[in-house]
């Protein structure tokens, strides 16, 4: 779920090399990943409305279920 956030953020910014992705393992096979960008590539992540941060969710949360884990997006 790692590469496939780290891949998907490279994708939307501007500045690739300054995304930045951190795995916490929680209970209950819950997973949080902190996603870091360059400042001026904040509002490309998070997307109008919070849309492209909610497609992101999305597309993790299918990755995780196929895992038999539970994830949460942080962007910081």
């Amino acid at each position: 779920m790692r590469a496939l956030l780290e891949y998907m953020a490279r994708q939307l910014v501007d500045q690739p090399d300054a995304v930045q992705v951190r795995e916490r393992a929680g209970r209950f096979n819950t997973v949080t990943l902190e996603l870091t960008v360059a400042p001026e590539d904040a509002g490309k992540v998070i997307g109008r409305g919070g849309r492209v941060a909610k497609a992101l969710r999305s597309v993790l949360s299918v990755a995780a279920a196929r895992d038999g884990k539970r994830v949460h997006l942080d962007i910081e």
